[in-house]
Formats: C-alpha cells, sequence, structure tokens
C-alpha cells in the first residue's frame, strides 16, 4: 500500500496506512543530502570527522562550521540543515548548564543525550511544528572512559564504537566494520578517519 501523495505528509502528527510518518522520513532525507560527519569511539577517546562541503568560492574560511563544543567534556557533530543544527546545539548547552548550575559537576552524556533526543522526538508529536532536519553525534571523555551517542530526527539514539550521517554514511560505515576500535588510539582514529 503507498500513501505517497495522499495527504499523509501534511502533519508530523499524523501515521499513514502504512504506519509511517512522512515528515521524519523527509527529515532523513536532509540528512542523507548534507556532507558526511563519522564518530569514532577508541580506548582514550572519540573523534569527530566531517566532510566540509564548499558550495561557493565566496565563502569564507571557518563558516558553516558542523563541528561544536557543547560543554568541556562533550562535542558535537552534525548532518542535515545547519539551521535546525544549532537550535540542537543550543538546547545541549543549556542542558548542560542547567545540570552544572544545579549538580555541580560535568553532565554526564547519557544524561544530556536523553534529555536531548526528548527535545527532538517532542518536535514529532505536534502538527504545529516539523521534525528536525538534522542527525547529531555526542562525544564525550568521562572518567569511565570515552563514550558516544547518535540520535536522529525522530529522538531515538544509540550508543556506538562508529557511526557515520550524511551523503557517504553507508561507505563509511563499511570503512568503519573492518576496524577494531577497542584498541585504537585516538592517534590512530585520526588516520582511519581521514582514509573515510
Amino acid at each position: 500500500m503507498s500513501s505517497i501523495g495522499t495527504g499523509y505528509d501534511l502533519s508530523a502528527s499524523q501515521f499513514s496506512p502504512d504506519g509511517r510518518v512522512f515528515q521524519v522520513e523527509y527529515a532523513q532525507k536532509a540528512i542523507e543530502n548534507s556532507g558526511t560527519a563519522i564518530g569514532l569511539r577508541g580506548k582514550n577517546g572519540v573523534v569527530f570527522a566531517m566532510e566540509k562541503l564548499v558550495t561557493s568560492k565566496l565563502y569564507e574560511p571557518g563558516a558553516n562550521r558542523r563541528l561544536f563544543g557543547i560543554d568541556r567534556h562533550i562535542g558535537m557533530a552534525v548532518g542535515g540543515l545547519l539551521a535546525d543544527a544549532r537550535q540542537i546545539v543550543e538546547t545541549s548547552r543549556k542542558e548542560s548548564s542547567n545540570y552544572r548550575a544545579e549538580y555541580g559537576g560535568d553532565v554526564p552524556l547519557r544524561y544530556l543525550t536523553d534529555r536531548v533526543a526528548g527535545y527532538i522526538h517532542a518536535y514529532t508529536l505536534y502538527s504545529a511544528v516539523r521534525p528536525f532536519g538534522c542527525a547529531v553525534i555526542l562525544g564525550s571523555q568521562e572518567p569511565t572512559g570515552p563514550s558516544m551517542y547518535m540520535i536522529d530526527p525522530s529522538g531515538v539514539y544509540y550508543g556506538y564504537k562508529g557511526c557515520a550521517i550524511g551523503k557517504a554514511k553507508q561507505a563509511a560505515k563499511t570503512e568503519m566494520e573492518k576496524l577494531e576500535f577497542s584498541n585504537m588510539n585516538i592517534r590512530e582514529l585520526v588516520k582511519e578517519a581521514a582514509k573515510m
């Protein structure tokens, strides 16, 4: 049963007869059209790498960054619509800051990821808003070791040793499957990321 073009894509809160939410699928298509971002978690840290798409020679160097610092121990790589991603970055920074003010310490990445994923998911529930057209990879170096999560536009998140978003994500995943992450330090991961 096909629901394309039958009005089920007009609202983020409406399911098609197939059980699909087309607005979320459109958000995932926006991510697939962006530059590739990868995250690699080794034994002593997390490495992010981005494919920088230069669509104009008139851009200033450093314009349209897709890597962000959230806190002193957390970083974020984004793929998809940059304006949507900046909203997620600001929300992440506020959550981190609020945690520090309330508890006096660094926010655990799992807690931050859960809060941000809930925020992203809320934008799939109401017809007055649209889902965020971006996915984010969060990485952290914590006392228990490095950790990394990816959140997609539906608000679902998973922990990863290696993940990719964007145009060439399948090729990057194929290369990642050949790596032994638990035995690699960040120097080795940087070299592997440059190859992808």
